[in-house]
């Protein structure tokens, strides 16, 4: 029997990764679970570093949940990236998104939204730099939004939604470090190409 490893995950495990996904945020909603996961800044400098990761799965009602993961499998269908691409730039978003929080103001937070636009970002900007020329757009679109976000902040209408405050600050985080990833991904395409043609 062949386990699967990130070395042997292939793009037809993608479905199955976004379920798994999923599953992990729903089961994050309940209690006492939920409350063992936050991102809480206190209790990450007391100790408790998986908060840094998976503050990013928890959610503060089932509108919010229900809108990242929508956004999750539709960002996943736009770029068709491949499950272990999928989970490993996921992984790195939430370490850097939740590191990232500790040097704001923040002192709970929750959501998927701040790796999600470093999840749309990364994606665009390497099809971008890789010659998709209409994908530029997407990356000025994202990049346009989180600097209105920081000049302006966020809809008041997604804020009484998620019965909370966005934190824009999140998806600053999220889109530097989803163009850092998009950068990578672009010289890791050059490698292969070039390794290819020699």
């Amino acid at each position: 029997m062949r386990f699967l490893t990130l070395n042997t995950i292939t793009r037809s495990h993608l479905y199955l990764a976004l379920v798994l996904i999923s599953f992990i945020c729903i089961l994050a909603q309940f209690s006492p679970l939920a409350d063992t996961l936050v991102w809480d800044h206190q209790a990450i400098y007391a100790g408790q570093w998986w908060r840094i990761v998976t503050g990013n799965l928890t959610h503060t009602n089932r509108a919010h949940l229900l809108m990242n993961l929508a956004a999750l499998w539709l960002i996943t269908l736009i770029f068709k990236p491949s499950a272990r691409s999928l989970l490993i730039r996921l992984l790195l978003l939430c370490v850097f998104v939740g590191i990232g929080l500790l040097w704001t103001s923040l002192y709970r937070y929750v959501g998927l939204s701040g790796a999600l636009h470093g999840l749309f970002a990364g994606y665009a900007l390497t099809e971008a730099l890789s010659g998709r020329k209409s994908s530029w757009l997407l990356v000025l679109a994202v990049c346009a939004k989180v600097i209105w976000e920081q000049c302006f902040g966020a809809s008041p209408t997604t804020s009484a939604l998620i019965e909370a405050p966005v934190a824009i600050q999140a998806h600053l985080l999220g889109l530097l470090g989803g163009l850092l990833l998009g950068f990578s991904g672009y010289r890791q395409y050059r490698r292969r190409s070039h390794q290819s043609t020699v």
